[in-house]
């Protein structure tokens, strides 16, 4: 007897993880060794694989998001390879943990492009680190679809006229309509208009903050404080207080998860029951593991909140805990996001009938088919002009956490109940 539809569907992804995962196991001695050879079929008659970097933080503070980035666009890599890959030729990722540096993600990509002759590019989590590199992506003329870094600035570094074409592309939220989506929350929907941001001093931070300023400053409205905080950084109380005497209503964050909890823990040592809204990175693991109950209530723009509403979103969920042995996705927007970039760049691929790079960024431009992922349905996502998948403020959707764990946000909760860790006896 057959086996079922989706059990035939899940066989085929375990396999092909499993030859995923051993693809994986020479990529360090592929990245160390001499110049690849262009794509050719081997003696034995098989194709040369289709080569593509993938980079991010695997390791450090930004992990988190890195990892379910990575691990989502496996399991699409996977799933292709199942069904026999691309133009005939079997997907091999190269991964490079970036460890969140701009110099490391740089040097990197220049390994992924002049070393193993990669036909694009996927990933990168850092606004600072995305900036760094893709300037060697468009210098090489190779595609890449930023999977995660969120920075306003990303697609717009190579625009033309002075760059008559632009290899840059993106499928996660960028900053002003996270910006948008931050302040319609607290000015629309909460009627709050004295409003502190805080941010840190990574790019990330800072060009986000700038986006909040504008997206303020659009509602006839000033910030009453705007406080930078450091990496690594753990005492907010002197940030908080000056944001307190400010008559601050509500805090607006841009930072990544270990901060972002200590600026929570501290308003609550302070006994100050303001909101919390913030970007998207309010929904990382660290965050809501290292705040517990004081990061209850926090709100945030996402372009997916772990749960099923589609069928692809099922599918994915159920890939998910196939992949990882868990049902727990620590960015459930970076895994989405990263899967949805690999299932772009494939059909991209496809149209271009070709590995050239040129051809691949004009079948982004231009693709037909459409794609049906875990995000969105995909028709038409870019055009020359417009490299971002996300086009309104309306396409993202308003997540809190709730329950340790991130969840869709209907109406504005009531102040947040402050309640302090218990102190020694």
């Amino acid at each position: 007897m057959s086996l079922p539809i989706a059990q035939k569907r899940r066989a085929l992804l375990a396999r092909a993880l499993v030859l995923l995962s051993l693809g994986r196991a020479g990529v360090g001695a592929c990245l160390a060794a001499a110049p690849a050879a262009p794509l050719r079929s081997t003696p034995g008659g098989e194709r040369e694989p289709v080569r593509i970097g993938v980079s991010g933080p695997f390791t450090g503070p930004s992990a988190p998001m890195g990892l379910s980035m990575r691990t989502g666009i496996r399991i699409a890599a996977a799933e292709l390879n199942a069904t026999g890959g691309i133009l005939g030729r079997r997907i091999q990722l190269l991964e490079g943990d970036d460890e969140a540096s701009n110099a490391l993600g740089a040097r990197i990509v220049r390994e992924f492009i002049n070393r193993d002759r990669i036909v694009a590019g996927l990933g990168i989590v850092n606004t600072g680190v995305a900036l760094a590199c893709q300037r060697h992506y468009q210098l090489a003329r190779v595609p890449v679809i930023t999977s995660v870094a969120t920075g306003s600035l990303i697609t717009r570094q190579f625009l033309p006229p002075e760059h008559p074409d632009n290899y840059v592309f993106r499928v996660s939220a960028n900053d002003t309509l996270q910006a948008q989506v931050i302040v319609e929350e607290a000015v629309l929907r909460r009627g709050l208009t004295r409003l502190a941001i805080l941010h840190d001093a990574t790019n990330y931070g800072v060009l986000g903050s700038q986006d909040l300023v504008a997206a303020l400053a659009q509602r006839g409205i000033a910030a009453v404080a705007l406080e930078r905080f450091q990496l690594r950084q753990t005492d907010m109380k002197p940030m908080l207080e000056r944001a307190r005497a400010a008559g601050a209503q509500a805090l607006l964050t841009y930072g990544i998860g270990p901060e972002l909890a200590h600026i929570a823990n501290g308003r609550a040592d302070m006994h100050w029951p303001v909101p919390i809204i913030g970007s998207w990175t309010l929904a990382m693991s660290n965050f809501i593991e290292i705040a517990g109950r004081n990061a209850e209530g926090a709100r945030m723009p996402q372009t997916f909140i772990q749960g099923a509403r589609t069928p692809r979103q099922q599918a994915f969920l159920d890939a998910w805990v196939q992949a990882t042995g868990s049902d727990r996705i620590p960015v459930p927007p970076a895994a989405a996001q990263g899967y949805d970039s690999m299932l772009l760049l494939a059909a991209a691929i496809r149209q271009a009938g070709n590995l050239e790079g040129p051809s691949i960024r004009t079948a982004l431009e231009t693709l037909r088919e459409e794609i049906d992922g875990v995000v969105m349905t995909y028709r038409t996502p870019f055009s020359r002009d417009n490299h971002e998948s996300l086009h309104t403020a309306r396409q993202i959707l308003l997540g809190e956490v709730r329950g340790g764990r991130v969840v869709q946000a209907i109406e504005p909760p009531a102040a947040p109940r402050i309640v302090p860790p218990p102190t020694e006896a």
